[in-house]
């Protein structure tokens, strides 16, 4: 056997062992405890106001919880994509929508008897799951551990939390870009170059995430000392740290693009979905959005109410805009204020995905959105406390109760 190395793998036994060794460890942190007992207890809130909406409403807990963009989702992964742009059977249609939440729910519910509903909202609270323990992490990371605990229950509790319950996309986002997050600050970088990668074939806003894994390894070549300058490129690849940087924004749009060329294959064009989104679903991106909804708030109260979601012809949306952007620009201005001791990758995303929020014609600031730059939600655990915490919670919980309601209650208010 001279000269032959032979690598000595664990035995299956010794295997599982290990792995049910460090669940039991993860299990053991106060905080991730903390944090899976406080989703619990959203998710029966959420679940009582489904209730009280049933016993009021005539509907079934399938709508409540598939309402709204469930239905394409869900659509789009019984039936797949069309192979024309411009579907003659109706206005909308399911290209707008980006491939890997449909797909992992054909993937369960192919493999299991719960159905593409049931598929649909497993991954959703799973995820949801997943992703509040990785934000209380990294949440202690930034704050401590107090902060971190007073981070999760507003988070918990917020009402744009709601599509954890749902089945909908952001609980796989954000646990996608939470871990990935994790992993930069760890210098993984294939580890989190894969989960970004994933991340950009969830939803459209998620290709955020090519932007911060581009902002962290410029981080990491400026750490090693190298100056942008013409030999820049050179220093980079002789320098090993620094090459394995480039390693996550490599990886990180693969997802969309992967995407995009099977729409090429599968429609014709790449940018099938961009033309879906911008054609049939009106959807563009315009500085004017968060004005444009503030003037349809005056139109609709003062001269006509013509919206179509909510009572009187006034569309609740635009008042729920309005006051998420409040609550966005308040949001940065506090990571700003604790810009030091959050790391740059994540101040990164919450404000690209603050921007897009702040001009998305059709979904400008809303909770939804707000839970995905989810920096500006925990960051009120960093800044607020004692009494002042205590009526920030009575308000949030107020605001849930009450929208989460209307988001269940036929099209009034958008997740």
């Amino acid at each position: 056997m001279s000269g032959v190395t032979t690598r000595l793998e664990p035995a299956p036994g010794i295997s599982r062992g290990l792995h049910r060794e460090s669940v039991q460890r993860v299990l053991k942190d106060p905080l991730v405890r903390y944090a899976l007992l406080l989703y619990v207890a959203s998710r029966l809130l959420f679940l009582a106001i489904a209730a009280v909406h049933l016993l009021t409403q005539h509907t079934t807990l399938h709508h409540e919880l598939s309402n709204w963009d469930g239905y394409w989702y869900l659509k789009t992964a019984s039936q797949w994509y069309y192979h024309t742009i411009f579907h003659p059977a109706g206005k909308y249609e399911t290209l707008g929508f980006m491939p890997l939440y449909p797909a992992l729910i054909w993937l369960l519910a192919k493999a299991t008897t719960i159905g593409y509903f049931g598929a649909g909202l497993t991954i959703s609270l799973a995820s949801g799951a997943i992703a509040t323990v990785l934000i209380g992490k990294l949440a202690r990371e930034w704050w401590g551990e107090d902060a971190a605990r007073r981070s999760l229950l507003f988070w918990c509790f917020f009402p744009g939390t709601i599509v954890f319950s749902m089945v909908y996309t952001e609980s796989l986002a954000l646990a996608l870009v939470a871990g990935a997050l994790i992993l930069i600050e760890r210098r993984r970088w294939l580890a989190a170059g894969l989960l970004c990668g994933f991340a950009s074939a969830v939803a459209a806003a998620d290709l955020s995430v090519v932007v911060v894994c581009v902002v962290a390894s410029l981080r990491e070549i400026h750490a090693r000392g190298i100056a942008l300058t013409r030999s820049a490129p050179l220093r980079v690849l002789r320098d090993p740290p620094a090459r394995r940087s480039l390693i996550a924004p490599l990886l990180s749009p693969f997802g969309a693009v992967g995407f995009a060329i099977f729409l090429w294959r599968w429609t014709g064009s790449p940018l099938a979905d961009y033309t879906v989104q911008s054609g049939p679903w009106q959807e563009k991106t315009t500085p004017l959005a968060v004005p444009d909804a503030f003037g349809s708030i005056i139109h609709q109260i003062f001269i006509s109410g013509v919206g179509d979601h909510g009572p009187g012809g006034i569309d609740l949306n635009n008042f729920v805009a309005v006051l998420g952007t409040i609550f966005l620009l308040w949001g940065l201005w506090l990571l700003w204020k604790y810009r030091r001791r959050i790391p740059l990758p994540a101040l990164t995303w919450a404000v690209c995905v603050g921007v897009l929020a702040l001009t998305s014609a059709k979904t400008p600031p809303n909770p939804r959105l707000l839970i995905l730059a989810f920096p500006v939600v925990i960051v009120v655990g960093a800044e607020l406390s004692g009494r002042r915490f205590r009526w920030a919670m009575a308000l949030n919980v107020a605001t849930t109760l009450v929208m989460s309601y209307f988001t269940f209650y036929g099209i009034w208010l958008r997740p």
